[in-house]
């Protein structure tokens, strides 16, 4: 597993890439088992009332959640183009600078046994 995280606004959000020849989460909407490359993220966007609140920016931001929606891909460059695509939007839609983002990518150690 790769872990793609994405801070920014004093929160962070945190998907997960699943490579070839691991067990990525299976439910509808999930893509086909023979995809190289499964990235899997909550997605979220802002709402005037309800949700879930969240300090972002020194601000409250009521987070409405909508279901994972996982996308396969063919190739480890077309996987984590498209994670950091994901993260970056995602912060876009609770009204932070998708330039602002730090992205980060790194190996899941608890898949190496580190």
């Amino acid at each position: 597993m790769i872990l793609v995280r994405g801070r920014a606004g004093g929160t962070e959000l945190t998907g997960t890439l699943y490579e070839r020849g691991e067990r990525a989460p299976s439910f509808r909407g999930a893509p086909d088992e023979d995809a190289a490359y499964v990235w899997v993220c909550d997605e979220f966007y802002e709402v005037d009332s309800g949700g879930s609140t969240q300090l972002v920016d020194g601000r409250e931001v009521n987070l409405a959640f909508e279901s994972p929606m996982p996308r396969g891909f063919d190739t480890r460059e077309q996987a984590l183009d498209g994670a950091r695509e994901h993260v970056r939007t995602q912060f876009a839609r609770i009204g932070i600078d998708p330039t602002a983002v730090a992205l980060e990518v790194e190996k899941d150690a608890s898949e190496t046994g580190g």
